[in-house]
């Protein structure tokens, strides 16, 4: 039986955390598992490249679009409700995407459990801030770090072991069919152990649907050209992403005005923290970086070196078997260390991913899977040091009524970020494929030495917050994380 939950005992609110995390997995996950199943998708059903192309970009998409007002109504209405409802349709859309008897069909599953996927992320990290305080935080935002980046890195290998345990030919659907058992368990115990009192109730309930419409028109703008870069070839197309950041400014003017009567959708007064609007840009930088990395390297070591989808998962294992080793302890020491921990995981990274492009340098055509294996490991440790420290700074000042929100935000950057990164660094990785009369290993180099300068960028605004940090030290002011 649910107990009323303004306080939750600890063994209930560890019991509702593993529940959030699963449904974190199983919604990131297809991010990527779904990348390896596109050759068997094209032979059972007969898709275009647009249509391909929309089953994996329109996930992304509607993912971004609903984050922000998902986690507005968690905050106003309650947690529970939020991750019920979208974990139900998450379970639903996964059985109709694997029942897919055309195209059209599966890219309209697609597109509603990118939907369903956004109304879970913000609940379970609003769930981390209304259900602990201060540095207890620390240890769940550690493992939500390493579920982000496990799953992240996994993808292409569970997506391989389900393909050829299933078939080449109808392999692809248990891609899909995998969450539905996972997610009915997730239903039921999200029910009955997630707390029901909603955290913001005292805010009130209006949910600013002019905030919501202007911030979905928005987000649309801006991705859409990124995440249909590769069928769209009009530079017009671009235009789009200018008009998006002016719908995005006009965003931010009427949520400012309608700040003065009632809670907006999101308090812009959040990025007047320093450690909400510094850990914002560097997640934003670096998932710009860090999931092109994965999208780069699964093209090489499949359509560069013609390894089977689950070589190629297992090629990319040890990142994420860093990042999760990594994300358990830099949780625990992100109270002791702050921003230099995530700037110290940075370089990492960069160091990392520096011996891959060093170990490519001869056009390797054995055992590439071997060469990366330790630089992948190295890049993840260093990546396990940024996303969870990062997003416990960045969440640390966050009133917990406003956690849903701005999680949301947080999480709507970085999917911009990666959709941006992706477009970025594959439009470098096709331009050298063409100078270059086909060598991958030469412009797999290119691409993932653009995806370190962006990873970089976060390195500098790390850099910068520690050197103002200090400054501000000297001159007497408390220290700001």
């Amino acid at each position: 039986m649910s107990r009323p939950a303004g306080r939750v005992d600890d063994r209930r609110r560890w019991q509702a955390l593993g529940v959030g995390l699963v449904a974190a997995f199983m919604t990131l996950l297809d991010v990527s598992i779904v990348n390896v199943a596109v050759p068997s998708i094209d032979r059972a059903l007969g898709a275009t490249p647009s249509d391909l192309q929309w089953v994996l970009s329109g996930y992304a998409l509607t993912f971004g679009l609903v984050l922000v007002p998902a986690g507005r109504f968690g905050d106003a209405r309650g947690r529970r409700t939020a991750f019920v409802v979208g974990i139900a349709l998450f379970t639903l859309t996964s059985a109709l995407a694997g029942l897919s008897r055309s195209p059209g069909w599966l890219v309209a599953a697609r597109l509603l459990q990118g939907v369903a996927a956004g109304i879970v992320n913000p609940q379970v990290t609003g769930l981390i801030q209304q259900l602990f305080r201060g540095p207890e935080r620390g240890r769940p935002f550690g493992l939500l770090g390493a579920t982000i980046g496990v799953s992240t890195a996994v993808g292409p290998l569970l997506g391989g072991l389900l393909i050829q345990a299933g078939g080449e030919q109808d392999g692809w659907r248990w891609v899909f069919f995998v969450n539905v058992p996972v997610g009915i368990v997730a239903i039921v115990l999200g029910w009955r152990l997630l707390p029901t009192q909603p955290a913001g109730a005292a805010q009130g309930r209006r949910l600013d649907p002019v905030g919501v419409l202007l911030l979905g028109v928005g987000v649309v703008l801006v991705l859409l050209p990124l995440v249909q870069r590769e069928q769209w070839h009009s530079p017009w197309a671009w235009l789009l992403v200018p008009a998006g950041l002016v719908v995005l400014a006009a965003f931010g003017l009427w949520e400012r005005r309608y700040a003065r009567r009632g809670p907006p959708l999101f308090d812009l007064r959040l990025f007047g923290f320093h450690s909400y609007a510094l850990g914002s840009l560097i997640a934003l930088l670096y998932f710009g970086g860090f999931t092109a990395i994965f999208f780069v390297l699964t093209l090489y070591l499949q359509n560069g070196l013609g390894y089977r989808p689950l070589v190629a998962g297992l090629a990319i294992t040890p990142f994420a078997l860093g990042s999760a080793a990594a994300s358990a302890i830099g949780g625990r020491i992100v109270d002791r260390y702050g921003r230099p921990l995530v700037a110290t995981g940075l370089l990492v990274v960069l160091l990392g991913l520096g011996a891959v492009v060093f170990v490519l340098r001869d056009d390797p055509r054995t055992s590439v899977p071997l060469l990366t294996a330790v630089p992948l490991l190295v890049a993840g440790l260093g990546s396990g040091l940024v996303i969870t420290p990062n997003q416990t700074l960045t969440l640390a000042q966050v009133p917990v009524p406003q956690a849903g929100s701005a999680a949301g935000m947080l999480q709507t950057g970085q999917r911009i970020g990666s959709a941006a990164g992706i477009a970025a660094v594959g439009s470098v990785l096709f331009s050298a494929l063409s100078d270059s009369d086909g060598n991958w290993a030469t412009a797999v180099r290119h691409a993932l030495l653009l995806a370190m300068g962006i990873i970089s960028l976060g390195l500098v605004a790390a850099l910068f917050d520690h050197r103002h940090a200090r400054a501000g030290r000297k001159a007497g002011r408390p220290a700001r994380r």
